[in-house]
């Protein structure tokens, strides 16, 4: 049995921070039922065609769940969502500010109608303040928060390369979805769930907001560098390929000197007597770490610094990821379907006791299960028809 088997959750959702939790959901046994436009979907479904004709985007965030198609500005399809919400234990919406309540399916009145559900309604900017009517997307708030003020070199600022905001959003949303069930079972009572993905993205943001609040100076942007740890980044080898090493404390600051460089006398020198000195003489460091790595493979310095206790990792491409021998190792691989075929997918990190899952579930094309729940929901095949006919479903 999965964890949230039994559980059933309605979302009216599109493009990731909501897809991207009602997943997760799925993972975990949930009856996920997306609620789509007839006239397209979810428009995440048309950002790229990379997986076998499918979004790289949707293949990732709708994996386990069923779609039914609605239109919302018409009776009939909003009547099916009504129905739907009735009996539901969990419902998610990203719509634009407002829209949702403006449809009849503010938390207010599913409250009033279900008190036991469950109500996730995510937003860009919240439900108060001057922002309140804002759109958001990624990047606008990898902007407001100051992440792209963090991230890049002294040539220029760069977003970061997944969808941190989503991400960051998403999860936060699944969680308090998974505290809002808990705190129902003891309760009996459901709730509203508020995220806001610039609080969500905030949060991420706080060590470098301290630092700039109370340091009295910004973060700089330090490329693949740590900005405040040092050394912390990547390192060039003799046979040119590249290290990333972590030094986190004395310690294996004094073993990276004996031990990997060879050099003891080092980690006595003032200019790196301690993590913000070296943070301030990076670039002697940079130079003393290359030349102590110029005569070495990148193989040989991972062993020495594996030997020394020292973090270290190699640079690896997104779609090495598949192949990495850790993934492979640990068989976290499986398969889903999709509607073009089936595909490789990544196991849920959220790995049971047993250290198992059934198999993932499939990717659904547009609409694929609206005449099944329509039947559930005690609507006959003339309804139905009919519900078809004037473009309601």
């Amino acid at each position: 049995m999965k964890s949230l088997e039994g559980i059933t959750v309605v979302s009216l959702e599109q493009a990731v921070a909501a897809p991207y939790a009602t997943r997760h959901l799925a993972d975990l046994g949930a009856r996920v039922v997306k609620v789509e436009r007839p006239d397209g979907g979810d428009f995440a479904r048309y950002y790229d065609t990379s997986v076998n004709g499918l979004s790289s985007y949707f293949v990732w965030c709708n994996r386990g769940k069923e779609s039914l198609t609605l239109n919302l500005k018409d009776e009939g399809g909003r009547e099916v969502l009504h129905r739907l919400t009735a009996t539901a234990d969990v419902f998610v919406q990203n719509l634009a500010p407002g829209a949702a309540a403006r449809l009849g399916f503010g938390a207010e009145e599913l409250l009033g109608a279900n008190p036991r559900q469950v109500v996730c309604e995510i937003t860009g900017f919240g439900a108060e303040g001057p922002y309140r009517d804002r759109k958001a997307y990624d990047l606008i708030i990898q902007a407001e928060t100051g992440v792209l003020a963090v991230t890049g070199s002294d040539d220029g600022f760069a977003k970061a390369g997944i969808s941190i905001a989503d991400i960051a959003t998403g999860m936060y949303a699944f969680s308090g979805i998974l505290a809002a069930l808990y705190r129902r079972s003891v309760s009996g009572e459901g709730g509203l769930v508020s995220i806001c993905m610039l609080d969500a993205l905030g949060e991420w943001v706080g060590q470098p907001a301290y630092f700039e609040r109370y340091g009295g100076r910004p973060v700089p942007r330090s490329g693949a560098d740590h900005a405040t740890i040092a050394p912390y980044g990547p390192v060039r080898c003799g046979d040119g390929g590249t290290i990333f090493l972590g030094v986190q404390n004395e310690r294996e600051w004094e073993a990276l000197c004996r031990e990997v460089l060879l050099r003891p006398e080092i980690a006595n020198d003032p200019r790196f007597r301690g993590n913000e000195q070296r943070v301030r003489n990076r670039q002697a460091l940079g130079e003393i770490l290359t030349e102590g790595f110029s005569s070495a493979s990148a193989d040989e310095v991972s062993r020495r610094l594996d030997d020394a206790r020292i973090v270290n990792g190699r640079l690896r491409a997104p779609g090495m990821l598949w192949e990495h021998p850790q993934v492979q190792a640990r068989k976290r691989l499986a398969q889903a379907e999709t509607p073009t075929g089936p595909v490789d997918a990544f196991m849920s990190p959220l790995e049971s006791g047993a250290g198992e899952f059934p198999a993932l579930g499939a990717v659904p094309s547009l609409g694929e299960h609206t005449s099944e729940i329509l039947a559930e929901l005690g609507y006959g095949a003339r309804e139905i028809t009919v519900l078809r006919a004037r473009g309601a479903v």
